[in-house]
């Protein structure tokens, strides 16, 4: 199991930027590949964005394509997720995740994320 520490939330307007942090333990964080996922209240949580294990290939909801950028540095053993142009629609909890396969299938329990909100 990897421990996941989500950081970086917080209030901002539209058009406004945030990074979010995710710190992982584990010597093998290098070895999986990572997700960010969101949670709007009343909804599902829904996949954002993905990361190889290498940092070399990134898939992105297409809500978020061409304005979030996810990244990784396997040293730090630590992803990130750059936000920018941020829209109200992104207020959300986000959680990061190691994940398998096209599907993006989480591998291990949730941390307890970090509050996004987006003022219009």
């Amino acid at each position: 199991q990897v421990q996941l520490v989500e950081s970086g939330g917080g209030l901002v307007q539209a058009g406004g930027s945030l990074r979010l942090s995710c710190a992982a333990s584990g010597r093998t964080f290098s070895s999986y590949a990572m997700g960010w996922f969101r949670q709007a209240p009343g909804k599902e949580r829904e996949f954002v964005a993905a990361i190889s294990w290498s940092g070399g290939n990134t898939h992105y909801a297409d809500s978020v394509k061409g304005r979030f950028t996810i990244s990784r540095d396997n040293a730090k053993n630590t992803v990130y997720l750059q936000m920018n142009s941020l829209k109200p629609e992104d207020t959300a909890v986000y959680y990061c995740n190691t994940i398998r396969g096209s599907d993006y299938r989480v591998l291990n329990t949730w941390g307890q994320g970090t509050l996004v909100t987006v003022s219009s």
